[in-house]
Order: structure tokens, then C-alpha cells, then sequence
């Protein structure tokens, strides 16, 4: 990326600002969407601009517009030409699992040999395997763990993602996971939000007793996480011989009544009716949706539930079943997407989930650029503030090297990234921190 410097006496009439990125060959701002997440039809329209520019002051994006304009207008030490190449704001990750510790690779070949998901949980492997690495992982050792697993995700062009908790189910061990999450938050770059998933699994200690779990959560965790102000979400992993339709609903609706908002895993492996539950509690988002019934979606819909599809999921999984995307995106359901970033599906690139939604989910490349910004922002609560390159946002955006928006679909296998632009400060450059 080239860094520009203008001579003095061409600023005398303009206002000055801190960052121009100009002449980008297309500019996607994704505008337009800000009060409700694009659906449908919308979903088609990335919000091209052409040689476009964007202005910048105090990590605030300040004007956006054609690059003359912009340039005949403001003046700024600090110039990004992105002649050739695409502008896109910050990708953001809608679905991860990102705090663990310990890997999982033995269970590629149990995979490919037939094991199921569930199966691998039953023999204590899966969650469980990373339950024990995790509560093994002291909090700095975590801290470190994730602090390198952010730098990736921002050298990736990620710059905001949901983060769950999930792999400690003990109350210290959660506590410690989310502890992790804000305090990298907090430490930045990249943008955390965090989501309480203590009913991820049933943890050894409560095999068999799965009720005794729930109220465990719901009477002691969820109040003392509340009170610290841990997380932002609650979630619970919905699926048949784990946290069922009963145990799900306590779960989310004593979340909701601590002021956590709620999501959930639906439908992923077995259509146990998720999708009708995440409609009823008014989650925020339903995530997987693979077995979502007729039903389930029309309720969502009117309960304004948006759906976050996780293609590299059943990927990962070995699944022949995808989510139907274009189902969604017909009876306008909201779409937004998620790596599902886990030790089952280590993924940390968000252009691959982007390519896999158009390769697998059948959705078109201005759908998936749509699902990965403005659509990923509402899946947080937080299209107020990014997602989308307009006045008044967090100027959080990419420049990848790339002529077209629609490489993003397309290229598979390589790292397409320039430039990432945070808060309005440059931390990636030619593909490598600053």
C-alpha cells in the first residue's frame, strides 16, 4: 500500500483530517442498513462506489464520497492509495468459539473413518477433550494463546467478532474465559464481544444429571456473571442429548432476565425445533439452522431473528447437508455469517467463510460481503457502529488486492489483505502488522 504525502500549499482551503484512503477501484460500503439488517433483495446491493475515498479523524470516518471530491475537500498527513484494489469495512466474525486451549487433530481421521459429532462427544472426546486443555490452561497462558489467535484474525482482515466462552464449564473456569475476552478487548485491536456459553456441554461431573446443571447455571453463574458485567450474550447449544428444547429455553430466558441477550446453536444436527425456540425468547441470532422447519423460519422472521449460517461448520464436519441459504434470503430472514472458529473447526480467515458461503451455501458474492459487515453487525447489536463505511462509523476497513469485490468469493487458499485500518489507525500493511 502507498503512503502519500500532499505538499502544504495544496491544504490552505481544505479541512484537515487524520487518513485519506483514496481511489479505491471499488469501494463497498455496504451503506444503507444501519437501522435493520439487509434482507432479501437487499442483500444484492454491496453499495459499489467507484474511484471511491473515504476521510477520517479521531478514528471516526468523516466523509465518503468519489476520491476528487474527498481529495478537494480534505487534507491529511497520511494518505493510503488504493489504486487497483477494493476498500471493504472490517470484516466481522458473527460466530466464534475463540478461548481454548489444546488442539484436536486425532479426531480428523475418527471423522473420516464415519464418527459423528455427537458420537466423538459420547467417547469423551470433542468438547470434553478441550474442556479438560482448557481448565488445565492457566488464565496467561490463555492470554497468550489468544492474543496470537487475534493477530491472525486481524492480519485476516477481521477486525470485530463475537467471542464465546464454552470450554471451562466450571463457574471459575468460565469466569476465566470471559475474563480473557474482555480484558483482550480491552487491550485491542481487535473488537471482542463476549458470550456466555456455559451450556456448551454437560460437563463430566454432571453426567447424567443434566437438570442439576441448568439450575447451577441459572441460581449461581449467570447472577455472578451478570453482576461483573462479564458478558454481553448468553448461549446455549440446542441439540438432541444435550441441552434440549426445556433445559435451552430456562437457560436463555434467566440470560435475558440477568440483561444478557440471547443466541443460540439451532437446528444443527437434528431439526429438534431451535429455530420455533429462538423465536420465542427473541434471540438475537439462531446460528447453523441446517434442519430449521417451514415453521421455525416464519416465526423467526416475525420475530426478527437473525440467522448466522456457519459454512465451514459442516464442512469441518463432514456433513453432506449445508444450511439452505437462499431459503432465508427468500422469505427474507436476515443472513449473517461466522467462521465457528473452534478446535473443530479451526478456522481464523473470514475471506474462506465468505468464499465457502458461495460455494456451499449457494449465495452470491454481494450476499456474502453483505452477511461478513453490515448483517455480522446487527448479529452483535452493534450496526450503529460499524459494519458498513458511513459518516459518523468506526473507521474499521480493509484494502485487499484484489480489482473486483467478488474475488472475496471467489479465490480460495491465499490471503488477500493489504491493508487493515482500525479505529482509523493503519495496523496492517502489506499484509503484515505494523
Amino acid at each position: 500500500m502507498q503512503t502519500a504525502h500532499e505538499e502544504p500549499d495544496s491544504q490552505l482551503s481544505k479541512r484537515n483530517v487524520d487518513l485519506i484512503v483514496q481511489h479505491a477501484k471499488e469501494l463497498v460500503t455496504a451503506k444503507g442498513h444501519t437501522q435493520q439488517p439487509a434482507m432479501g433483495a437487499e442483500m444484492e446491493d454491496v453499495g459499489l462506489l467507484e474511484d471511491g475515498a473515504v476521510a477520517i479523524a479521531e478514528g471516526k470516518i468523516i466523509a465518503v464520497s468519489k476520491s476528487n471530491e474527498i481529495l478537494s475537500k480534505y487534507a491529511a498527513p497520511q494518505i493510503l492509495d488504493a489504486s487497483g484494489k477494493i476498500v471493504t469495512p472490517g470484516l466481522i466474525d458473527a460466530h466464534t468459539h475463540f478461548v481454548f486451549a489444546g488442539s484436536r487433530e486425532s479426531e480428523l481421521e475418527l471423522k473420516i473413518k464415519g464418527a459423528g459429532y455427537l458420537e466423538i462427544l459420547q467417547r469423551g472426546g470433542g468438547i470434553l477433550k478441550t474442556v479438560r486443555d482448557t481448565r488445565a490452561a492457566t488464565k496467561d497462558q490463555l492470554l497468550r494463546i489468544c492474543r496470537q489467535r487475534a493477530t491472525n484474525l486481524l492480519v485476516h482482515g477481521t477486525t470485530t467478532i463475537e467471542a464465546k466462552s464454552g470450554y471451562g464449564l466450571s463457574r471459575a473456569d468460565e469466569v476465566k474465559s470471559l475474563e480473557v475476552i474482555n480484558q483482550l478487548n480491552d487491550e485491542g485491536p481487535l473488537t471482542l464481544l463476549p458470550t456466555f456459553l456455559g451450556a456448551h456441554a454437560i460437563p463430566p461431573e454432571f453426567e447424567g444429571k443434566v437438570h442439576d446443571y441448568v439450575d447451577l447455571l441459572c441460581e449461581d453463574w449467570l447472577p455472578q456473571i451478570q453482576q461483573r458485567h462479564l458478558a454481553y450474550f448468553c448461549d446455549v447449544f440446542c441439540e438432541k442429548g444435550v441441552f434440549e428444547i426445556e433445559e435451552s429455553r430456562k437457560i436463555l430466558l434467566t440470560g435475558k432476565r440477568f440483561g444478557l441477550l440471547p443466541r443460540i446453536h439451532a437446528d444443527e444436527l437434528y431439526p429438534l425445533g431451535g429455530a420455533e425456540l429462538a423465536a420465542e425468547v427473541k434471540a438475537v441470532s439462531a446460528d447453523h439452522l441446517l434442519y430449521a422447519s417451514n415453521s421455525g423460519l416464519e416465526q423467526m422472521k416475525r420475530a426478527g431473528v437473525i440467522a448466522t449460517l456457519l459454512p465451514a461448520a459442516p464442512l469441518t464436519l463432514m456433513l453432506e447437508k449445508y444450511a439452505d441459504a437462499w431459503r432465508f434470503i427468500s422469505q427474507k430472514i436476515p443472513v449473517a455469517l461466522g467462521s465457528d472458529l473452534s478446535p473443530s473447526c479451526w478456522l481464523e480467515n473470514e475471506q474462506l467463510v465468505i468464499a465457502l458461503a458461495c460455494y456451499k451455501l449457494k449465495m452470491t458474492p454481494a450476499q456474502a460481503v453483505i452477511a461478513a459487515t453490515i448483517n455480522a453487525a446487527h448479529s452483535i447489536r452493534r450496526a450503529n457502529e460499524i459494519g458498513s463505511l458511513e459518516v459518523g462509523k468506526k473507521a474499521d476497513m480493509v484494502v485487499f488486492d484484489a480489482e473486483d469485490y467478488r474475488f472475496l468469493g471467489y479465490r480460495l487458499g491465499v490471503n488477500m489483505v493489504d491493508t487493515v485500518v482500525k479505529n482509523g489507525r493503519v495496523l496492517v500493511s502489506d499484509g503484515r502488522l505494523t
